[in-house]
């Protein structure tokens, strides 16, 4: 240190060397780190990496071929926020893998090998915002309370995700959700999705198209389209929806005839036995009255 009381150049050149030498050891192999965050984008990885700062708050693991997130190493990054996943070999089970990261706000499995999204895979992260698990149209199933602890979350992609159905609770009671991925899915506009695509015209949700991931619209759009049944897959929303309506409240299949026929031939029959029983109960009773008439003239 200089008389001045001001550090020489070449203390402060040490310093630099040792916070920069400090670095590179916490550092993982093959990935860059800056100041709370790991970038392992496109490294060819096999396995999560090593040796994370466990202080970092935004991980990248983009474009590898990690097949498997343990849950033990995750949680050792417990102020981590933001998590990229994005084109790996991630497998159908993720039950309970985050539930050591709770304060996760941004987390991208998107274009990965995931087939069943279950209550136990997101139900730790109570401050999630943005959920991205949009694929390759292979066939997936999201259960009715997959989100039901997701109440913070506003940013959900499941397009592209080969859904045929949708139950309309699992996204109607997230508070806090503004947009909604859905297209590119294969679904079958049945009876069965008549309320869900109501729910879809009378909610204030915006239903991005494949502009998801890099802007949001200023505009609610309906990019929804129908899979099966071919009579509804190029119809507009609105018009969709007053097909459905009318194909699900008046149209009869054999089946339904064939049930009706069968009702009111019982009910036609309940009726003709209850009108017989009541008639000889009449008959019965007015040959006991009559009986009980004659004794008495007798006497």
């Amino acid at each position: 240190m200089s008389p001045s009381g001001r550090p020489r150049p070449l203390s402060l050149m040490f310093l630099l060397g040792m916070g920069m030498t400090s670095e590179r050891i916490n550092c993982p192999r093959s990935c860059s780190c800056q100041y709370l965050e790991v970038n392992c984008t496109g490294q060819q990885l096999q396995e999560f990496p090593e040796a994370i700062p466990l202080d970092t708050r935004q991980l990248i693991l983009a474009a590898n071929n990690v097949s498997y997130l343990p849950a033990v190493e995750l949680s050792f990054l417990a102020d981590l926020v933001y998590l990229d996943c994005k084109k790996n070999l991630l497998g159908h089970d993720l039950d309970f893998t985050f539930i050591g990261v709770a304060k996760l706000v941004y987390l991208d499995l998107s274009f990965n090998s995931l087939t069943q999204k279950k209550k136990n895979t997101f139900s730790q992260l109570l401050s999630l915002v943005v959920l991205k698990i949009s694929d390759k149209k292979k066939k997936k199933a999201i259960e009715k309370d997959a989100f039901a602890n997701n109440t913070w979350l506003r940013h959900l992609d499941v397009s592209r995700t080969g859904l045929t159905f949708l139950d309309t609770s699992t996204v109607q009671d997230l508070p806090n959700l503004r947009f909604l991925g859905l297209s590119d899915n294969l679904w079958h506009c049945n009876c069965s999705f008549l309320d869900f695509i109501t729910w879809m015209t009378e909610s204030n949700i915006h239903f991005p198209g494949k502009s998801l991931a890099s802007a949001f619209p200023k505009k609610k759009k309906n990019n929804v389209t129908c899979y099966t049944p071919e009579s509804l897959r190029a119809l507009k929303m609105k018009k969709k929806k007053t097909q459905l309506h009318f194909n699900c409240l008046t149209q009869l299949y054999t089946q339904d005839y064939i049930f009706l026929c069968l009702a009111g031939f019982c009910i036609f029959f309940a009726g003709t036995v209850a009108a017989w029983l009541a008639g000889v109960c009449a008959v019965i009773y007015e040959v006991h009255i009559s009986k009980g008439e004659e004794g008495e003239e007798e006497d």
